[in-house]
């Protein structure tokens, strides 16, 4: 029983970090329903969603600390406690100030969940069984954002939008259940706040919630435009450089950058902020189709993305296995699942206005297995070289440039949309102007696809040139769906450049982490 019970709270730790990765994954999918019942318009909708993502980063930066000073247990459980006040008066808040920092509050609270979960595996899950904790730990990365179509179809359509807040609570109490029963109590460490550090805690407050409002919100205001871009670009290009200094000479950072010395924690920290990018290609860039091109509601476009959720029960627990083999190089798998993500964004490049949801399971069951692969990998290698006094700082330092891997993510599709499609709609424009007596104003050249005019320039039918418009929208829409297939497909070869130069050759933990022990003559003669 002694050895059921941190696994217990473990899983705790696991159930928290799911309620709150479905608090902002359907929240954001489900946005135009909670907007309009609510009561806001679009752009404060927009904001709505920025202020949570900086929040996020906000407390992924301040987690390790907190874990320090108050205990890795009294910290989750006010972080369960903090994730169900907020979420719980959402649906009856239709002030917007108060709104927004209610939601503000959710996104720290989400912050602060992710890190506990590596800081508290590293702890509590002994090396014969780490790589079966890691890869629960993956989910979060894997599972959990891939329901969220399924969650708010659910909610909206059949349910009520308030669920899309209420569906958390249930979890979080059951988490802090399992977290009260199982997790280690250690003492407090008040001393800590003697040496408090103050400047990295302004810099990331003024430098994070910059840098993510830049992408959130770049796009929408016209990029450097806009007064407001120019003067928060200003400020996080100058805070976090300053941070990344201060957290250096600090003795009491709040992100322990000299981990970055070691290859494999490095090269798990800038690949994990590309991949949560590539992640995109999953889950936004299919239901965008689904949703301009083919007109579905959530409720029936959530089965293409639900499926790579569904397949993790499958793909992730066979990574684990396959991993905990000594002769298996993690590198390799990693090189693997690229290439399956990489020839799934190609094929879904070659969609057409005739594709429908069953022409993309196939391809988003290559996307969730290569996934699986990277992500699991991923993650050993990362924490192989790690201690448990190490965890709340490394995990901080993964899941911070995570988070911002997700506000990059929307702005990378968001800027291939604007961009590519722009230069698509002038360009069909430009050749419907001059073949217009053939494909316009004119007999037609199929009695399939008539001209939605007439060569005398009256109407064909009611409605024809309304219809025509949709056409034409609908063949931009897949045109530069395209092409942000094939920008991911370039994300993920620029993943398999740093893979080739980047990391080493490691091994599960079962046997990295025993040879660590030895004394360094010993390993070196073994």
């Amino acid at each position: 029983m002694d050895r059921l019970r941190p696994l217990l709270g473990f899983a705790g730790v696991i159930m928290l970090a799911m309620a709150n990765e479905l608090n902002e994954t359907v929240s954001d999918a489900a946005l135009a329903d909670v907007s309009g019942g609510l009561g806001f318009s679009h752009d404060p909708g927009t904001w709505y969603q920025s202020i949570y993502t900086a929040a996020e980063i906000c407390g992924m930066a301040f987690a390790p600390w907190c874990e320090e000073t108050f205990s890795i247990y009294r910290f989750a459980m006010f972080v369960a406690a903090l994730g169900i006040a907020p979420t719980v008066c959402i649906p009856f808040t239709h002030n917007l100030s108060l709104l927004y920092i209610e939601r503000w509050l959710q996104g720290l609270d989400t912050g602060f969940t992710v890190p506990c979960v590596m800081t508290i595996a590293l702890r509590v899950l002994p090396p014969p069984i780490r790589l079966w904790g890691l890869a629960c730990y993956a989910m979060t990365a894997t599972f959990y954002p891939n329901l969220n179509f399924a969650f708010a179809g659910l909610w909206t359509d059949l349910v009520g939008w308030q669920f899309v807040f209420f569906q958390c609570v249930p979890f979080d109490v059951i988490a802090a259940l399992l977290m009260w029963y199982g997790m280690p109590r250690d003492p407090l460490e008040l001393d800590r706040f003697n040496n408090f550090n103050w400047a990295g805690v302004l810099l990331v407050l003024v430098g994070v919630s910059s840098g993510a409002t830049v992408f959130e919100q770049g796009d929408r205001l016209d990029w450097f435009n806009s007064p407001l871009i120019c003067v928060l670009s200003v400020l996080a290009v100058g805070a976090l450089p300053l941070f990344i200094i201060n957290e250096i000479r600090h003795p009491s950072p709040l992100l322990d950058f000299r981990l970055m010395r070691r290859r494999n924690f490095a090269y798990g920290v800038v690949t994990l902020n590309l991949f949560v990018i590539l992640t995109e290609c999953s889950t936004t860039v299919p239901i965008l189709y689904l949703d301009e091109v083919m007109g579905f509601r959530t409720e029936q476009s959530q089965l293409v993305v639900t499926e790579i959720a569904c397949l993790q029960f499958i793909f992730l627990p066979a990574m684990a296995l396959i991993l905990n083999r000594s002769w298996v190089d993690a590198r390799y798998l990693i090189g693997l699942g690229l290439g399956a993500i990489m020839a799934a964004c190609i094929g879904e490049s070659n969609l057409t206005v005739e594709w429908y949801r069953d022409q993309f399971y196939a391809w988003q069951a290559l996307q969730g297995m290569g996934e699986a692969m990277i992500v699991v990998s991923l993650v050993m290698m990362a924490t192989n070289d790690l201690t448990p006094a190490d965890g709340p700082f490394a995990s901080g330092l993964i899941n911070a440039p995570r988070a911002t891997g997700a506000a990059i993510g929307g702005w990378l599709v968001d800027l291939v949309h604007r961009w590519r499609g722009s230069l698509h709609s002038n360009r069909l424009a430009d050749q419907l102007g001059r073949e217009r007596f053939r494909t316009y104003q004119a007999t037609g050249v199929s009695w399939r696809h008539p001209a939605p005019l007439l060569p005398n320039g009256a109407p064909r039918a009611p409605g024809s040139v309304t219809a025509f418009r949709e056409e034409f929208s609908k063949q931009v829409a897949v045109l530069t769906i395209s092409d942000t297939f094939l920008v991911f497909a370039g994300v993920a070869g620029l993943m398999f450049v740093i893979l080739l130069i980047l990391p080493v050759r490691t091994y599960p933990p079962r046997i990295a982490i025993p040879r660590q022990r030895l004394p360094r003559a010993l390993k070196s003669g073994g």
